[in-house]
């Protein structure tokens, strides 16, 4: 079981008393958590959610970015058009 895993677990009550749409939400960070899993391996934190929490926040920052990318692009070409 991975350390993410592990946290997650300890996390169950939390999420079962969260709304439904709020579970998926809470679910979503954790796999964006996943995704960052290497790095969090070689930095031995005081507290051992602090790598998730980055990770979680490194993949909520691309997606915002990714967003700006798009909202931006669209917005070039709505002006290009009038």
């Amino acid at each position: 079981m991975s350390q993410t895993s592990h946290i997650e677990v300890g996390w169950d009550e939390y999420r079962r008393a969260l709304r439904p749409t709020d579970q998926a939400v809470f679910d979503r960070l954790f796999e964006y958590a996943q995704l960052h899993t290497d790095p969090s391996t070689v930095h031995k934190p005081l507290f051992v959610e602090t790598p998730i929490l980055i990770s979680i926040l490194l993949e909520q920052q691309t997606q915002i970015d990714d967003l700006v990318d798009r909202f931006d692009h669209l917005e070039d070409d709505l002006n290009d058009q009038g």
